[in-house]
């Protein structure tokens, strides 16, 4: 059974920095694509950022050059490095697995969410 854990999620001020985490079991993550999703109120969701199942990343306009996801293969977490962060920021984000290598803007498996909240 697959599942995935999200967590770091935090109050910070603009300029400041997190670390999100997604935790997956029941599968191997190397192997899969994997993003970061975020929701905010009154909003569509976004894509913020994926990485494939070779390991190659995409990221949203609007988080290039701030933003950078990773995998550790050897914990199965995926993680989601967040600097220079803005208020436009704050939203509920959320991680999102595959299956499979490649990237189809599909996926079946979900995170609980983490909040993630950017004071000015």
């Amino acid at each position: 059974q697959v599942q995935l854990v999200d967590a770091g999620g935090g109050s910070v001020q603009a300029g400041g920095s997190l670390r999100l985490s997604c935790a997956a079991s029941g599968y191997t993550i190397r192997s899969w694509c994997m993003g970061w999703f975020r929701l905010a109120p009154g909003k569509e969701r976004e894509k913020v950022a994926r990485i494939d199942g070779i390991g190659t990343p995409d990221y949203a306009d609007s988080v290039k050059g701030r933003f950078t996801i990773s995998k550790d293969n050897h914990k199965n977490i995926l993680y989601l490095q967040m600097d220079s962060l803005v208020p436009e920021d704050t939203a509920m984000y959320y991680c999102a697995a595959g299956p499979g290598p490649w990237c189809t803007g599909n996926y079946a498996y979900w995170g609980q969410g983490t909040q993630v909240t950017v004071s000015s």
